[in-house]
């Protein structure tokens, strides 16, 4: 089955966040109900593209897989059907959650990067579920969760993801692993 497309956008090769920063800028050059092809190779991409096209009003249709490239199809919706995209409130810092960590306090770090991401460095007690996995965690709804990802996109929606599922106790941590400064695990 083909999907007709207005326009097609390559993003393989590229890292959370520049997939859904490119779709926007692209997204300004279409009409309403055009549909946008997006090639890409982060399989991280399929829960941002989703995730981000849910929360501004425009229709996530799908993605194939072929091969290793994911090919995302969204639909610009008209203007009135668009949000304003709306951040997760509740956010720390590297800094304030190195001092937590040095702190020993009772927390879970969560780190909701793809396994491979995970894999080449995190924080030393960091747990790793993946954005695509979040619905099936369970994770202890008594002690703090801090969430972090590459650059804080990914866990902004985990934050959401998980106020939604009843866990009161979470904070986003920003700018994430990009500029973390703290001790890494690999």
């Amino acid at each position: 089955m083909s999907i007709k497309v207005d326009m097609s956008l390559d993003c393989k090769g590229l890292a959370c966040p520049m997939p859904i920063v490119k779709t926007k800028k692209a997204m300004e050059g279409l009409a309403s109900g055009q549909v946008i092809e997006i090639e890409a190779t982060d399989k991280g991409s399929t829960l941002d593209i989703q995730s981000w096209s849910n929360k501004v009003g425009h229709q996530y249709i799908g993605t194939k897989q072929e091969g290793d490239i994911l090919k995302h199809y969204v639909r610009k919706s008209h203007e009135h059907e668009v949000n304003e995209v709306v951040k997760y409130p509740h956010t720390i810092t590297n800094g304030e959650l190195q001092n937590i960590l040095l702190s020993s306090e009772e927390c879970t770090v969560l780190d909701v990067r793809e396994e491979a991401e995970f894999v080449f460095g995190h924080i030393p007690s960091a747990i790793s579920v993946p954005l695509g996995e979040l619905d099936s965690a369970m994770l202890d709804s008594a002690k703090p969760i801090y969430v972090v990802c590459r650059t804080g996109n990914r866990s902004d929606a985990a934050c959401q993801m998980l106020k939604e599922k009843g866990y009161s106790n979470v904070k986003n941590v920003i700018p994430c692993m990009l500029e973390w400064q703290g001790n890494v695990e690999k």
